[in-house]
């Protein structure tokens, strides 16, 4: 064991018993500063691979470059001072300690989300009017000793450093760490360059330059004769690699058209357009997009990311736009926050407030050249609608009384309508309605007419309350006639069935009457047809039996007649007799003979009998004559004789 020195062991104290460890411990680190010192008194120089080398020269002992040129700090031949070349890491021989100081930088590391900015302490003069140093191929600024041979300016460069790490010599460049520029979503990006050349006369904003990557590459921008200051040029959502020292980026919303209105664009920036509003419109300049002046196309409904640094938009509605002037009303849209309610005076002398609405219509065709006139939607209704519709109403008030005002309501909006609309046609404004809202005559008139109106109401209760008694009494009447409506109903319906009954009645006597009368016209014209035609039969048949009677007659006639002559008139008429008594078995004698006589015993009254029997047995008729009144006398009837 090592023997300790007594002060060694008030100096250790408690730690004595690791004395050795210590010891050990000491040793090692003087054999490492001993080593490490012996290696640069050696000029062995160890580079680690985290670090760089960055090398100082004290002096120069020989060689032309002794000396630094004026205004130089990084030595590119040699010289004393700062040298450009770095040490990577390994290892290196002759960097004599007393000639070289050989310093450990870390690696420059550019984070993600970061960007390095670089200043460059050594090199070319900028070019006047510049602000930033223009890129030069040096290795990302790795390369310093490339940097200052191609021309490398001194100060802010251009180019910078993308996340990453890198040997960078920072006795030639400082890097400033930057955060990169990320623009949001429904979010654009306004940016004014730091750099470049001066604006144009008369523009607020350079001209558009292409090729340079949203101003990533600032090179290009300039290489390009891009113009610092406003750009009309804009940068959308996303993220990106931005030299902060040579742009500025603002941040503001998109430009929104909302649904049932029109942005109609008003451009400060541009050439001077040629105006394509025409001949008759002389209110201001209409131009195509892209020129200065209000461009004639507006932008529909949507989203746009538009620079409002170089131009204006003008929200024109182009649904129905609804204006009241109103004190205790004002719409969403706000253009007529500053209307109140119009006070007319009446032709009586009466002032009275008066509501009144109006409906407008801007057509999207038309929506620029409202613009052009106007400037504004606030411009239209303080200049245009406000005096309009205010002086209309104040000089239709003056021609008429109060009452007559609020009688003639219906009237006087169709003609403010009318009226208003014509006006508006000349301001390429559709009128859509006018509306006259509440009316609010003064006290005192009200007064009286709300006094006429009670009592018009009290006449009105006192009609109703006699009504009602007259209904009351209808209603008792009514009531006691609901008491006795059964027997009401059944004399009522006993009428209606007697009158039915009797209805009957005489319908059936009808009936049967017309069909009596049918019958009977029937039955006579059978009757007079069956006659007619029976009638013709006789007469047919009489005619038939006249003839056969007339020739049978005829035939008789000259029979008789031959007969007669040849027997003699006496002996025909006997000898027809008997054949006629023989052919018909006549009874020439009577079974019973009654006789009267006349005393003389004459046979008068037998001839009288046999003859009007012989007549009634041949046909005819023969009154008997009336014999005298004689005793009757009853005899046995005697044989016929024939007549001699």
């Amino acid at each position: 064991m090592f023997v300790q020195p007594a002060y060694l062991a008030d100096l250790l104290g408690p730690y004595a018993p690791y004395s050795t460890w210590i010891y050990c411990a000491i040793g090692l680190f003087v054999a490492i500063v001993c080593h490490r010192l012996i290696l640069q008194v050696m000029g062995v120089v160890m580079i680690p691979e985290n670090r760089i080398g960055l090398v100082t020269k004290k002096f120069v002992l020989m060689g032309k470059y002794k000396m630094l040129p004026s205004g130089r700090i990084i030595a590119l031949n040699g010289e004393a001072g700062f040298q450009s070349q770095t040490l990577a890491p390994g290892v290196y021989f002759g960097k004599w300690i007393w000639q070289y100081v050989v310093t450990l930088q870390p690696l420059t590391v550019i984070p993600d989300g970061l960007i390095g900015l670089v200043m460059s302490k050594d090199g070319g003069e900028l070019l006047p009017g510049a602000v930033l140093a223009r890129r030069v191929d040096c290795q990302m600024f790795q390369d310093a000793e490339m940097f200052l041979r191609s021309g490398g300016q001194k100060g802010r460069q251009a180019a910078f450093l993308t996340p990453g790490t890198y040997r960078i010599n920072t006795f030639l460049f400082e890097v400033t760490l930057a955060q990169m520029t990320q623009i949001k979503e429904n979010m654009v990006g306004i940016v004014t360059t730091l750099d470049g050349a001066p604006l144009p006369e008369g523009q607020i904003a350079g001209r558009v330059t292409e090729g340079h990557s949203n101003f990533q590459n600032a090179d290009a921008f300039l290489a390009a004769g891009g113009c610092r200051g406003l750009q009309p040029q804009v940068i959308l959502a996303g993220s990106y690699f931005l030299n902060t020292w040579f742009v500025h980026v603002e941040e503001i919303p998109m430009t929104e058209i909302s649904i049932g209105s029109v942005g109609v664009v008003i451009s400060y920036y541009g050439d001077d357009g040629v105006d394509i509003s025409g001949l008759d419109f002389k209110h201001g300049n209409i131009v195509a997009k892209g020129q200065k002046g209000v461009w004639a196309e507006p932008l529909g409904p949507g989203k746009y990311p538009l620079n409002t640094y170089i131009l204006r938009v003008e929200h024109v509605p182009t649904t129905n736009l609804v204006l009241n002037w109103a004190n205790a009303r004002t719409e969403a849209h706000q253009l007529d926050k500053h209307l109140s309610t119009i006070t007319v005076r009446s032709k009586d002398g009466f002032p009275f407030n008066l509501d009144v609405s109006q409906i407008i219509h801007i057509p999207m065709v038309e929506a620029s050249k409202v613009i052009a006139r106007f400037g504004n939607m606030n411009n239209l209704v303080s200049q245009v609608l406000e005096p309009t519709i205010g002086n209309y109403f104040r000089n239709s008030a003056q021609d008429s009384d109060v009452i007559s005002f609020l009688t003639t309501r219906k009237e006087r909006q169709a003609s403010a309508k009318e009226h208003i609309n014509a006006v508006l046609d000349q301001y390429n404004v559709n009128g859509v309605d006018t509306l006259i809202g509440d009316i609010a005559p003064p006290e005192s008139l009200m007064k009286t007419l709300t006094d006429r109106k009670l009592a018009e109401e009290q006449k009105v209760t006192y009609d109703t309350q006699r009504m009602a008694q007259e209904t009351r009494q209808d209603l008792e009447k009514e009531t006691a006639i609901a008491d006795i409506q059964k027997q009401i109903v059944q004399a009522d319906q006993g009428v209606q069935i007697a009158e039915r009954v009797a209805d009957a009645a005489v319908k059936k006597a009808g009936g049967d009457a017309a069909s009596v009368k049918l019958n009977a016209a029937a039955e006579a014209e059978r009757t007079k047809m069956l006659a007619n035609a029976e009638a013709q039969r006789i007469a047919l048949t009489g005619n038939a039996e006249a003839e056969k009677i007339l020739a049978i007659g005829k035939a008789n006639a000259e029979s008789y007649q031959l007969q007669v002559n040849a027997m003699g008139g006496d002996n025909f008429t006997r000898t027809k007799i008997a054949e006629i008594i023989g052919k018909d078995k006549v009874k020439v004698m009577p079974d019973i003979l009654i006789t009267g006589g006349n005393g003389d015993g004459t046979n008068s009254a037998l001839s009288g009998l046999l003859g009007m029997k012989l007549m009634e047995e041949l046909g005819g008729k023969v009154t008997a004559p009336v014999a005298p009144q004689q005793p009757i006398t009853t005899a046995p009837a005697k044989p016929f004789e024939p007549l001699a």
